[in-house]
Order: C-alpha cells, then structure tokens, then sequence
C-alpha cells in the first residue's frame, strides 16, 4: 500500500480513523458476545425440543396405529381430511442487536377436534390431539433452530469484521501514524537545529 503523505492533516485523519475503528471493534466485540450468548440460549432449547419431538412423534404414531385398528385406515384418512388446515401460526420478529429472529405464538395443543365425535372413537381422539401437540412442538423447534441459523450466520459475519478490525486496519493505522510522526519529529528536530545554527549566526555577526 502506497505510503500516505507525512503532514500534519493526514496524521489528524489516521488518529481520527484509529479512534473510530477502535471505538468500532469494542462496539463488534460485545455485539459478537452478546450474539453467542442468545445463540448458546436458543442451541440448549434445540437441544431440548429435539429429545421431546423424538418421543412426541412416537406417541403419535403409537395412538394413531389404535385409531387405525379401531376405526380402520379408510375412516382415519376420512376424518383427518375433515381437520381444516390450520391458520393459528402467527410468527412476529424480534431484534436481536440487529438480527431479527421469530417470535411465533404458542399453539394450543389441547383444542377439540373439529370433527364429529358420532363417527370417532377414543383412540381417534387419542390420536388427534398427539398429533396437535407434535404441530406445536415442531412450531417451536422451527422458530428455535431458524433463530439458531440466523443468529450464527451473524456471528460469523461480525467475527469476520472484527478480525478484520484487529489485524488489518487498526495495525495499519497504527503504522501508518507511528510514520508519518517519526518523520514529523524529525523535521521539527532538523527546523529546530537549523534556528539554533541561525541564531549563532546572527550572535556572531553583530
């Protein structure tokens, strides 16, 4: 990189880029710190929803193989097309030092079955409300593990920023400074000789 000119102005304008890019990389380095403690937050939930979903969806399928055997296949696949399609999914954005993560409202696991109860069995019933709970555990882990992707893709960039921070344009600034002040110092030193030589001169003379 082609060496600034050593003046006064360009020296004001490194330690005003130094400060600037010092005061950025300590406002970098807590926004990386607060980041990884929400991520390590949300990566424990994942955590525990994936271990619940496991055993969730075991159930489900446990209750719905009774619902088959007490109502048979045909009638299982007649109610449950009867179940609407669900609009209760409600996802809101929170900001997180500048990443927006999904706030998505709880699901009601326990809701009645929209179905008749004339042409359903127990187990039928069994079955519907296993599944509504699997449908609100999987909502949770999808807002869990979305904020676990979009608060790491975060971190990285704004490790990234700082390193570059750190060992890129505060080293070279500091360099840069450091130069043109040496050559600064010298310059006043020889100015300062060269009125010390005149001065005599003068003395001498008159």
């Amino acid at each position: 990189m082609a060496r600034m000119a050593p003046t006064r102005g360009n020296l004001v304008k490194l330690q005003k880029s130094l400060s600037q890019a010092t005061s950025g990389h300590d406002l970098l380095e807590q926004k990386r710190q607060v980041l990884m403690l929400e991520l390590v937050r949300h990566i424990d939930s994942a955590r525990d929803l994936q271990h619940d979903v496991i055993k969730i969806f075991g159930d489900a399928y446990a209750a719905l193989q009774k619902a088959n055997i007490s109502l048979g296949i045909d009638t299982v696949e007649d109610i449950a097309g009867s179940v609407p399609i669900t609009d209760e999914i409600v996802v809101r954005l929170r900001s997180v030092m500048g990443v927006e993560i999904p706030d998505i409202d709880e699901i009601d696991a326990s809701v009645k079955p929209s179905y008749s109860y004339i042409s359903s069995t127990g187990a039928m019933d069994e079955a519907y409300l296993s599944f509504r709970k699997v449908l609100a555990t999987l909502v949770k882990l999808a807002e869990v593990e979305t904020s676990v992707y979009r608060l790491a893709v975060q971190i990285r960039r704004t490790h990234r920023r700082v390193n570059a921070l750190e060992k890129v344009v505060i080293p070279a600034n500091k360099r840069e400074s450091a130069f043109i002040d040496g050559v600064l110092e010298e310059g006043d030193r020889e100015d300062f000789v060269r009125m010390k030589i005149a001065k005599g001169s003068r003395e001498k003379n008159s």
